[in-house]
């Protein structure tokens, strides 16, 4: 028997990838933004300005989310708070670090604790950046996120 060639006039219909899948594939799908940050006022400044840019923010509120959150939604950069309920943002670094899943993902500590203990505790941790709140402006930590996500 031989094969049939597709009928023209009905076509067998290609399945389409859903536009999630499509944004994943893509090279220059928005970058995904974890903030982990209490302090609703800061957070939506931050969240505001990150879309301003084009990248894909979520926000949670203590380490504990944070933890769940980096499994669930992927993201590229996790933008952490250090003073938190729950889970502090040291424990949360070093879970992250020594989970084979995101021991990769960059971290960027932010944070209002400027001595040099806890910017060398973030460092043997494995964190990418450690940003004091009260020595930065938004445009700086814009800046190290682009940076460490090579945006040009």
């Amino acid at each position: 028997m031989q094969p049939t060639s597709p009928d023209p006039i009905n076509p067998v219909p290609v399945p389409t990838p859903a536009p999630e899948a499509v944004a994943a594939q893509s090279s220059d799908h928005p970058k995904r933004i974890l903030l982990v940050e209490d302090d609703d006022a800061l957070a939506n400044v931050y969240v505001m300005r990150l879309q301003a840019e084009g990248m894909d923010i979520r926000r949670v509120a203590n380490g504990e989310d944070a933890l769940a959150a980096v499994l669930s939604y992927h993201p590229d950069l996790v933008l952490l708070d250090v003073m938190m309920p729950k889970v502090s943002g040291f424990d949360v670094l070093d879970i992250l670090r020594n989970t084979p899943e995101t021991a990769n993902t960059k971290i960027i500590m932010l944070t209002a604790l400027s001595q040099e203990s806890d910017k060398a505790r973030a460092e043997s941790l494995g964190v990418d950046d450690y940003l004091v709140k009260s020595q930065v402006v938004i445009a700086d930590v814009v800046d190290r996120v682009k940076h460490h996500l090579a945006i040009n």
